[in-house]
């Protein structure tokens, strides 16, 4: 899969730890989009996100004189902004099925992702978030066995929120059984990982983080 350069001048504020400016940046680097993308370290940010963004939190998304500072709504424009390829169905129903499923990985997985980080960060005993989060994963694994992304024919949006986990699972001390029942999960990573534009999203926090796993 090939990424072209789409004429942009966007600047994006990005956590190079944060699953959700990772979200945004995969969406970016799948839409091929020209973008300066500016490594900002959390507990020092410059001086334009604090002036852009009325919360002072990142990711922080300039397009002109246009300045988003919620992940999923950058997200959405982003796919709306540069419709090919698009990275949510056509059709409402469709459409609501993505939301939900993406509404379904933050309610059902993210919240014990952040606990587990932010408690390994504080060397606090992370162990009931781990299991939570495994057992969940483990739970829906045999989705992947039928279709080639995450409920979809297509790369999706919703494979956009789930792809920043994954890849975060050694260093979050998680490993699903290798089991033949999961192979379809482990086939769904593989694949997604090893897209053009996933590597291209990757902070080098992120590749360093994953490799030291």
């Amino acid at each position: 899969m090939g990424v072209v350069a789409k004429r942009s001048s966007m600047t994006f504020y990005s956590n190079g730890r944060s699953q959700y400016s990772h979200r945004v940046r995969i969406v970016l680097a799948e839409k091929g989009v020209a973008v300066e993308v500016v490594d900002v370290d959390p507990d020092n940010k410059p001086e334009d996100v604090i002036t852009l963004n009325p919360y002072n939190e990142l990711p922080t998304l300039v397009d002109r004189d246009l300045v988003l500072y919620e992940h999923a709504v950058m997200m959405e424009y982003l796919d709306e902004r540069f419709p090919h390829p698009p990275l949510l169905p056509v059709y409402p129903v469709a459409r609501a099925r993505s939301r939900l499923l993406i509404y379904r990985i933050q309610r059902d997985w993210c919240g014990h992702m952040d606990k587990i980080i932010e408690g390994q960060e504080r060397g606090e005993n992370v162990d009931a978030s781990r299991k939570a989060l495994t057992d969940s994963l483990i739970s829906v694994a045999p989705i992947f066995n039928e279709k080639p992304y995450f409920m979809s024919d297509e790369f999706t949006l919703v494979d956009c929120c789930a792809a920043p986990i994954l890849w975060r699972l050694p260093a979050m001390g998680i490993e699903l059984p290798n089991e033949k029942q999961y192979s379809g999960f482990v086939n769904y990573k593989n694949r997604i990982f090893e897209r053009d534009a996933f590597r291209a999203s990757l902070s080098d926090y992120e590749r360093e983080n994953r490799l030291m796993a």
